[in-house]
């Protein structure tokens, strides 16, 4: 083997490399149809807040539904539900 084939094969890998690297961070961005990711996430974590050691408050979006949730040790519960604020038009 001469240094023009190991350049060749070293070329052809560094190719299939991109081309594999390429494909994934286009399924990353888009999304595969019937596959989970992309823009079609649902759920929102809009922010959350330490009550205390154990308690945390959570905000969080769901179809365009706001929620308010506190989770403890015994589970979380739902302080309250609100139709969500559209913020993709200009006002």
């Amino acid at each position: 083997m001469d240094v023009l084939d190991a350049l060749r094969y070293f070329g052809a890998l560094a190719l299939v490399l991109a081309l594999v690297g390429g494909a994934g961070l286009a399924v990353r961005r888009y999304g595969l149809p019937g596959i989970a990711g992309g823009s079609g996430r649902r759920l929102t974590v809009i922010e959350t807040l330490m009550l205390g050691k154990n308690h945390r408050l959570f905000i969080v979006r769901c179809d365009g539904t706001e929620h308010v949730l506190v989770t403890a040790p015994q589970g979380a519960t739902v302080l309250s539900s609100t139709p969500g604020k559209r913020t993709d038009i200009l006002a």
